[in-house]
């Protein structure tokens, strides 16, 4: 008896597990279970080995669409191809979702910094998880990934930004043995154009700031302080939240950076920042915490506070700013700092610029210029957003919560 999606369903439930085979198609039959489930199974031949597996089950797979599985599967037997293992192998294969949670585990935290390590993390778990999550590593095709990268298009920046993670990832892939070697493709799809994004504050911005400190201050005074330390010395944001005590030099009114807690992390030497009154009182009020070496300490033992970007959101939408990046106070201060005639060496000197050809047209310039334009800056700032820099002797006096008064 042929087997038709009509007399698959007319099949009884007899209490015990019993197979039909189709009086055309030999090999291709239905197994009716105790309990009157249904499966489409195949039985064939590969290498002199007889092998039956199931093709679907009854209600998921119609009676011809399990023939033509069938059919398929036996023509390869032919051939000596089981292809109903290599489909299941294929099931097994993982997923952008399983090579994500392996990228994030056992390659993000040995070989990237951790600011790149968060980059990293929000483009996997924002978008490429929802996004491509559920495709097999194998099977992601350079189309695929261009109109992925496409979607972003409102947003080039970020859109580039998660394109080159899900290209480490893929290339990951290929020395982890999911992919073919070469494959990788991200490759030639085109990055989008990015505007250089020049965001500087007003006078009348950095007020707002200032107030939305205060707010800050009342609830996270350290995460407060981190930022006007920010505002006050240009410096970027991994420089600040992994300042150690020990980098600070007291009697030079300076901080002393190792090569590490630069931008690049290359090994350049050391990096001088001149500390301007402003920021000397903030960190004058900044609470050791015992056993823990940074200036920023984290809610951790020993370590420094590694969320910035949740408290500045906070921070400035109370302002009304949100378009306002942090890395933009870092611009902010080296454009007051030209605007008040400092040479674009003195500029670059305070910003720390550490590219050897700059480094070497700064190197004739003695510290005191370069102190005078950091305290220049500093003192401009201070009174645009009512800060009171004044430095007393007794260090004491200065709670954290005293700044925003």
């Amino acid at each position: 008896m042929k087997l038709t999606q009509i007399v698959v369903d007319g099949l009884p439930k007899t209490g015990d597990r019993y197979l039909r085979w189709c009086s055309q198609l030999p090999g291709f039959g239905v197994r009716v279970n105790r309990d009157g489930s249904k499966t489409f199974v195949v039985k064939y031949r590969v290498a002199g080995k007889q092998t039956k597996r199931s093709i679907g089950k009854v209600g998921s797979v119609r009676a011809e669409e399990a023939r033509r599985r069938a059919i398929k599967a036996i023509a390869a037997a032919s051939d000596g191809v089981n292809v109903l293992n290599e489909r299941r192998a294929k099931a097994q294969e993982p997923d952008i979702a399983a090579l994500a949670k392996k990228f994030t585990t056992d390659y993000i935290p040995y070989h990237v910094r951790s600011s790149t390590a968060a980059d990293y993390k929000r483009s996997i778990e924002k978008f490429i998880i929802p996004g491509l999550g559920s495709i097999k590593v194998s099977e992601l095709k350079r189309d695929r990934v261009a109109a992925f990268h496409q979607s972003f298009a409102k947003t080039p920046y970020q859109a580039n930004r998660i394109l080159g993670t899900l290209s480490v990832m893929l290339t990951q892939a290929e020395i982890w043995g999911m992919r073919e070697e070469g494959l990788n493709p991200c490759l030639r799809v085109k990055r989008f154009k990015e505007k250089k994004r020049e965001r500087y504050l007003t006078p009348e911005e950095l007020g707002r700031i200032a107030r939305a400190l205060q707010l800050e201050a009342a609830t996270a005074p350290i995460t407060a302080s981190a930022f006007w330390l920010l505002i006050f010395t240009g410096c970027r944001l991994g420089e600040i939240q992994k300042l150690k005590w020990a980098d600070i030099r007291v009697d030079k009114n300076e901080i002393r950076f190792s090569s590490e807690d630069t931008k690049t992390g290359a090994t350049i030497g050391m990096k001088t920042v001149h500390l301007n009154a402003p920021a000397i009182r903030v960190l004058n009020a900044i609470p050791r915490v015992s056993d823990n070496p940074y200036v920023i300490a984290g809610r951790r033992p020993g370590q420094y506070l590694t969320d910035f970007q949740k408290p500045w959101r906070r921070i400035r939408k109370s302002a009304n700013l949100e378009d306002v990046r942090i890395h933009d106070l870092r611009h902010t201060y080296a454009s007051f700092a030209a605007s008040q005639n400092h040479s674009l060496h003195i500029v670059g000197k305070l910003l720390g610029h550490t590219q050897a050809q700059t480094t070497a047209r700064y190197a004739h310039l003695s510290a005191d210029p370069v102190k005078k334009a950091n305290n220049d800056v500093g003192a401009e700032l201070a009174a645009l957003m009512g800060f009171d820099a004044s430095i007393s002797q007794d260090t004491t006096e200065y709670a954290v919560t005293d700044l925003h008064k």
